[in-house]
């Protein structure tokens, strides 16, 4: 029989990881060698074990699985990674793909379409769930591409409060009433803040986010 692709799994939720291994079990061709609830965790069983392929959960606490993807492909060109999460947005998906992930899929697909992915990743491809757009897939086509970031000074706790509020959403507004504070003062702490880390748009704040962990399935 020819060689099983060997498969790590992470995912902070026990029930997600044990229905992706009994998924991955029931393929002859690979079978899942180990198991992690956070990056860190990631990065510890993928030293040990070499796997073939990495399945990575984006929405996992202390280190999330984007910091844990730019980490794991910094250390080791092996193993391939698959990013599995519910988020469609294109930005998620540009920083994953950009960071070293070969293969995205939803965790609202079929199975049919995550086996199909780690097949396709292990065999040095790469694969977009369906439900992609083509603006992503264009994204990850041209991965390789480098982005000038400009350098960013660091923000007060406050600043940190409102970026992080409207991040996930809030109009500023909302985040006025959250913090109990004016929404001037809001303009004013989002103004300083994109200014200091160089952000321009609401883009650059989810992508910020995405790298700060603020961004969790609930």
């Amino acid at each position: 029989m020819a060689t099983q692709l060997r498969v790590l799994v992470a995912d902070d939720h026990a029930t997600v990881r044990q229905g992706l291994k009994l998924l991955i079990d029931s393929q002859s061709d690979m079978t899942v060698i180990g198991e992690a609830s956070d990056g860190h965790g990631v990065l510890e069983r993928a030293n040990a074990l070499r796997p073939d392929v990495v399945i990575m959960d984006i929405s996992m606490p202390g280190m999330n699985g984007l910091v844990a993807t730019r980490l794991l492909r910094d250390a080791q060109p092996h193993p391939a990674i698959v990013a599995l999460t519910r988020h469609e947005d294109d930005t998620y998906l540009r920083e994953l793909v950009q960071a070293g992930a070969s293969g995205y899929v939803l965790k609202q697909s079929a199975p049919a379409e995550f086996l199909r992915a780690i097949r396709a990743v292990a065999a040095g491809g790469i694969y977009l769930d369906p439900a992609m757009t083509p603006a992503v897939a264009d994204g990850l086509l041209d991965r390789d591409r480098t982005t000038s970031r400009p350098a960013s000074t660091p923000i007060s706790k406050r600043e940190s409060d409102v970026l992080r509020l409207i991040a996930v959403g809030y109009s500023n507004k909302e985040v006025a009433a959250q913090l109990r504070i004016s929404v001037k003062t809001v303009e004013v702490h989002k103004a300083n803040a994109m200014r200091k880390l160089g952000l321009t748009g609401r883009v650059d704040v989810i992508r910020y986010a995405v790298l700060q962990g603020w961004l969790y399935d609930t």
